[in-house]
């Protein structure tokens, strides 16, 4: 399991493309037939992808975290972006199509991921945050998610937003978790952009072709840096950054956080003209 070490603001005003990109650009989330992983300690999140294609996948604990099973202090979130399939925690399981989130609270001893068809595979994303309470395993589909439509044709950011996670939603204890679908002809996202000091963020890209690219924006405000980023790959956004982008076509992404409160509503707003 790879560590990301937590970077401060003045580090990352000095960093050349190369290292932004080592230290805030996730390049391989999906591996066929393997759980993987990486550590942040940005509030000591932990967030990767499991592609079961033709193995079921089974959740192991890591040295990293010195539990006797992964969920013993942590609680985790989980959207599929891929085919059909299906996740058992502690014997029951739930079935999961495209874009159908899934939350599994601490004390929860065996996860196990399936798909249904090896040949289209489920790809789950998943997001780890300690847990202090045990919050119920809970599923929830994409139009259960109060999708909500925002944005314009003039300004290219036509979108819709659906929240699994959250504080009138799915319940957990630091995890907050949903995704955005920008529509064809839109490429903006999250603008105008903001910032949560009391809270880091992560964003998967997904269902963005091959042979186009999101320039994701970070930094400061007033210090922005940008990374191109492909598809399944996700970024770490500490909570001195905005997290923004726009894309060479339209793309959908999960956001996902963990950090001090469950409101998503809880943003502090720069105005494009602050923006440098």
């Amino acid at each position: 399991m790879k560590i990301y070490q937590a970077i401060s603001e003045k580090e990352a005003q000095t960093f050349t493309t190369a290292q932004l990109r080592e230290n805030f650009l996730i390049e391989s989330i999906f591996k066929s037939n393997e759980i993987h992983f990486v550590y942040t300690h940005y509030d000591r999140v932990v967030l990767g992808g499991a592609m079961p294609t033709t193995d079921e996948l089974t959740l192991q604990t890591y040295d990293n975290l010195k539990s006797d099973y992964f969920l013993e202090r942590r609680e985790i979130g989980i959207i599929n972006v891929g085919g059909n399939g299906s996740i058992e925690a502690d014997g029951v399981s739930y079935e999961l199509s495209k874009l159908d989130a899934l939350y599994i609270g601490k004390g929860v001893k065996s996860v196990i991921f399936k798909s249904n068809d090896a040949d289209s595979p489920a790809q789950f994303f998943l997001l780890s945050a300690p847990a202090h309470q045990k919050f119920p395993t809970q599923k929830m589909g994409k139009e259960e998610a109060s999708p909500v439509s925002l944005g314009t044709v003039e300004t290219a950011n036509e979108r819709t937003i659906y929240k699994y996670i959250h504080l009138g939603g799915i319940q957990s204890c630091q995890v907050v978790m949903g995704l955005t679908v920008l529509k064809n002809g839109s490429v903006w996202n999250t603008m105008p952009a903001h910032v949560h000091d009391r809270r880091m963020e992560a964003y998967l890209y997904f269902d963005l072709n091959p042979e186009h690219r999101v320039f994701h924006l970070m930094g400061q405000p007033q210090e922005t840096r940008h990374l191109v980023v492909s598809n399944h790959q996700a970024i770490l956004s500490p909570p001195w950054s905005i997290h923004s982008g726009a894309g060479t076509s339209n793309y959908s992404f999960i956001w996902a956080m963990a950090g001090e409160n469950l409101d998503f509503t809880d943003m502090d707003f720069v105005q494009i003209s602050e923006l440098r």
